[in-house]
């Protein structure tokens, strides 16, 4: 039975207890909030939010980078029934690019922020030739560094189940992003799906690094934690970047049960771990961990248990799930307290309407598939074929959802609906799968299969089978299918990271084609060297936008490079550099395409995101193994404070 009608009513309930959040700022720093205390400074805020103007059914873009602060507004538009708009803070173009056209899908919508955010994308919309866009949002901005008095209560609305709660847009980095409406149903439904199917109770006690634009975060680790009565921990995000090691620190001090990460995650802690002892660290307590968010890898999931097993962190914690913000976050769970299952699969035998081939592990064409179990309580699923009909268990099929958890349809855009909602009301998640046995196997998306000679491939199946070589790790390659102006058909290109002379990349190229050659049986027909990975803010990889810049021939004097140093098979390519420093501005240059960043210029204040600050670390460990931590990152944040770090250490 699902508990409450509305958000507002949940928090309402559990303040009348004694739940708090816990906000995990730095070893040391830690601030617990009562949730009635939460309540109260909600209620504050919108006080400050009707004064200016806000009225329920409004709009509020909220863009502030303190998990505290997102949260206290988050509520205070609940309880006022002013519909937020999470966008994630970056100070990259690309960030304030998609506020500004998030802002006008919404019409006349509020912005909640701070001075240094707002005189930033003042300064952006200047200068992009946009000032009309922010004329709109310039008298509708309220600062939160001017909210020095919430004593005063603001007046809740009437909410109704069906109400909007909030609206999470798509990163669209390279499109109009797409608005998934979520109402105050939706969100309780899936919450209470949740609980029962993951076990939550009052005993538990949970920690997230994931951002709160992110449903996992927003969703997942506190809507459904307060929902349970889960004493919540969360961890700023870029703090989990420069310090990844404090997720297991944190999960062993405050006995956490309940946890959560995609691949990234634990590809970076493991990183940062390398060959370290922990000392006092018992994750025993840990039951779950959900793995989701992105394609899971079996291989990651069992080398990170592996990893950690000498601290006490079970195997049956693994808890792989699948989800996506249509539905409210979750869709479908293991059993808890069990193994992770896998299959192994024939991958070529994955295309839609086909019986997937099981196959031994040994088998040069197989493909492990995680299961992710079962649709948790007010969920339904099914899997079609191309034409709409339903297909037999072990089949590959379109999947659909259907329930009161699932969002009735993007913001303000019918074609989108169309396309997504089906005329019976499902939704296509644009996902493949199969059932086995009762459970649910995640296959790939139908958007980004490769056809090669009338075969179907899954890219993150063809870049899974180089994460073990170095230089060719999962997130430094990228698989898609792309046409060349002379093709008349798809090829399979891979696009490699490669910061280094077309010299030392002609070997890497040679093992990422030999090794999908014999593990796959598909010919590569192109291997790119790229400067960068784009990505969306949320880190899922865009494999469209390389293969359109292909098509586009906006890699043509790469690929002349490259098939020059092919032919050859010989000289040192480019001239190393001389100075650190210039090495080091090189670096950032192939990181930051674009941004002209100067010698000294701070990289946050020229938009250096967490991610963009990763691979800027992988390139300096590349050319100095071990040297610089990526903390110092953080401590060195210009070229040539970082260039002056380097040198004291490897004393030149």
């Amino acid at each position: 039975m699902i508990k409450y009608q509305t958000l507002p009513d949940m928090l309402d309930d559990r303040a009348s207890g004694d739940g708090a959040i816990v906000y995990l700022e730095g070893e040391g720093a830690e601030k617990t909030l009562k949730l009635s205390d939460l309540r109260r400074r909600a209620l504050g805020i919108l006080f400050h939010l009707q004064r200016i103007g806000a009225k329920p059914g409004d709009y509020l873009i909220l863009h502030v980078a303190s998990n505290e602060q997102f949260i206290d507004a988050y509520w205070a538009c609940l309880y006022g029934g002013i519909v937020p708009v999470p966008v994630a803070v970056g100070i990259s173009d690309e960030h304030k690019h998609k506020l500004l056209r998030i802002a006008r899908q919404l019409g006349q919508p509020f912005l909640y922020t701070d001075k240094k955010l707002r005189d930033r994308l003042a300064t952006y919309a200047a200068t992009l030739g946009e000032p009309e866009a922010w004329s709109v949002l310039k008298p509708r901005t309220f600062l939160l560094d001017a909210l020095d008095d919430i004593s005063r209560a603001g007046t809740p609305a009437g909410l109704s189940p069906d109400q909007t709660a909030f609206i999470q847009f798509s990163s669209g980095s390279t499109s109009e992003p797409k608005g998934v409406v979520l109402t105050h149903r939706n969100i309780l439904t899936n919450a209470e799906g949740a609980r029962q199917a993951a076990g939550f109770n009052e005993q538990d006690v949970s920690l997230s690094w994931m951002p709160l634009t992110h449903d996992m975060g927003l969703i997942g680790f506190h809507l459904i934690m307060m929902y349970a009565g889960v004493r919540q921990h969360l961890m700023p995000t870029d703090l989990f970047v420069r310090r990844a090691l404090l997720w297991l620190k944190w999960s062993s001090a405050k006995r956490v049960t309940v946890t959560c990460s995609p691949n990234f995650g634990y590809r970076h802690c493991l990183k940062a771990l390398g060959d370290k002892t922990l000392e006092n660290h018992d994750l025993s307590s840990v039951r779950l961990i959900f793995n989701g968010a992105e394609p899971i890898s079996v291989e990651l999931a069992e080398e990170f248990l592996d990893r950690l097993a000498p601290y006490g962190l079970r195997r049956t914690s693994m808890f792989p799930v699948y989800g996506l913000a249509e539905a409210s976050l979750a869709v479908s769970f293991p059993p808890i307290d069990t193994l992770y299952r896998c299959i192994t699969v024939d991958r070529r035998s994955l295309g839609v309407g086909s019986p997937a081939r099981h196959v031994d592990a040994t088998d040069p064409t197989a493909l492990k598939l995680m299961c992710e179990g079962k649709p948790i309580p007010y969920t339904r699923v099914k899997l079609v074929d191309d034409t709409g009909a339903e297909v037999p268990a072990g089949t590959v099929g379109h999947l659909l959802l259907q329930g009161d958890n699932v969002t009735r349809g993007y913001f303000q855009n019918p074609e989108a609906n169309a396309a997504a909602i089906t005329a019976d009301g499902w939704l296509r998640t644009g996902d493949l799968a199969l059932e086995h046995e009762g459970n649910l196997y995640v296959t790939g998306r139908s958007k980004e299969i490769i056809f090669v000679n009338g075969q179907n491939y899954y890219p993150h199946d063809l870049e899974s089978l180089l994460q073990t070589e170095p230089g060719l790790e999962l997130g430094k390659v990228i698989a898609a299918g792309a046409r060349a102006a002379e093709s008349p058909t798809d090829e399979l290109v891979l696009f490699v990271l490669h910061r280094s002379d077309m010299t030392d990349f002609i070997p890497l190229a040679t093992k990422a084609m030999h090794l999908i050659n014999e593990h796959a049986g598909v010919e590569v027909a192109r291997v790119v060297p790229v400067k960068r990975i784009p990505k969306t803010t949320s880190g899922k990889l865009q494999r469209n936008a390389l293969a359109k810049a292909y098509e586009d021939g906006e890699f043509a004097a790469e690929l002349a490079e490259f098939d020059q140093a092919w032919a050859a098979l010989h000289g040192h390519g480019r001239a190393a550099k001389g100075r650190v420093e210039a090495q080091l501005k090189a670096i950032v240059d192939d990181a930051m395409p674009g941004k002209h960043v100067d010698i000294d210029d701070n990289l946050f204040d020229v938009g250096a995101s967490s991610l963009t600050l990763i691979q800027i670390h992988e390139k300096i460990d590349e050319a100095y193994p071990g040297v610089v931590d990526l903390t110092e990152l953080f401590d060195f944040p210009t070229i040539s404070m970082l260039a002056q770090r380097l040198e004291s250490k490897i004393g030149s």
